[in-house]
């Protein structure tokens, strides 16, 4: 939508970065976890100012991320030149965005687009991983925040459950000033199917 991309080029537009540029620590606290568990086909969903998507190509993944916002990509494109990294950066809403290609790991941080968690799930790979976390409304929770794009408690959970797959990890952190949900969830392997092949007849047996 045209009012997220100008409140966020709006945001993405101090000296400062907005979310620092360092990782989301339950990214960085589970990268052992993801380099056993995936490939190493990446993507990060509302990506901001890259910083998620950049740690992960500096861990040896090939990333696409995909944001809004122009400014946000922008800087983001600028950092991954300055540290000598790879990352493919796509400006698109993704209320229209369609995902095209397969991953073998779909993270999603700060954002909630209930309809998308399906779409992910279809995009993964077999045995792919999601890994999100994202802002939890409780009464203690502080600013401004639109409470479409807020998760309840115990949503994450519902949400994912209904999914082919498995929950690997689902917390909520409610005792911090902005409080979250998290998930690690992986796709199921993709069956096997076998197929018989029948030949005509009657099976072979003695001639007489």
């Amino acid at each position: 939508m045209e009012e997220d991309r100008i409140k966020w080029d709006a945001r993405y537009t101090g000296t400062e970065y907005f979310f620092s540029c360092a990782p989301s620590r339950f990214l960085e606290q589970n990268l052992d976890l993801i380099r056993a568990l995936a490939g190493r086909r990446a993507l990060d969903i509302a990506c901001g100012e890259g910083r998620n998507g950049i740690f992960l190509a500096q861990n040896g993944f090939e990333v696409t991320a995909v944001d809004i916002s122009e400014r946000g990509l922008a800087r983001g494109i600028k950092r991954a030149a300055q540290l000598g990294v790879r990352v493919n950066f796509v400006q698109a809403d993704l209320e229209n965005y369609r995902l095209q290609e397969n991953y073998d790991l779909i993270i999603n941080f700060n954002f909630l687009l209930r309809p998308l968690i399906p779409m992910l799930v279809d995009a993964l790979a077999p045995c792919g991983v999601v890994l999100m976390e994202t802002i939890l409304e409780i009464p203690t929770l502080q600013g401004e925040h639109s409470k479409n794009f807020l998760l309840h408690q115990g949503e994450l959970e519902t949400l994912f459950s209904r999914l082919d797959g498995s929950i690997l990890l689902v917390e909520e952190e409610t005792s911090v000033e902005n409080p979250v949900a998290r998930v690690i969830f992986k796709k199921q392997e993709e069956e096997v199917k076998v197929e018989v092949e029948k030949t005509a007849g009657t099976s072979p047996g003695l001639s007489s």
